[in-house]
């Protein structure tokens, strides 16, 4: 989209500037600019920060989202879960469950 004498819009320009940096740069670059931003970000911004953000993407998320988006994504979790840990893992949480429930019990 050319402008005024052949000139490029800043739009136009931001495209083709990101994408020779793509062309130029693999992924390492990108996860170490993420990790540079998310350092920074993290260091200026309080946990408060990071509760709003949160609390603004869930709602928005929900809004948008029907009931098999949080379906698939469970499931995709769960089997993730279950492929990164062994039965021990379960066998532990499931005991932490018990003994918080054991513990909710005793103080009705």
């Amino acid at each position: 989209m050319a402008r005024n004498n052949d000139r490029m819009s800043r739009e136009e320009a931001g495209r083709k500037g990101g994408e020779k940096t793509s062309r130029e740069h693999g992924q390492e670059f990108y996860e170490e600019i993420g990790q540079k931003g998310g350092e920074t970000t993290s260091q200026e911004h309080g946990k408060d920060f990071y509760e709003e953000i949160g609390q603004k993407g869930g709602e928005t998320t929900s809004r948008e989202k029907d009931k098999e988006f949080y379906e698939e994504i469970g499931q995709k979790g769960g089997e993730k879960t279950s492929r990164e840990h062994g039965k021990e893992f379960y066998q532990d949480i499931g005991q932490k469950g018990g003994e918080n429930s054991n513990n909710n019990s005793d103080n009705r």
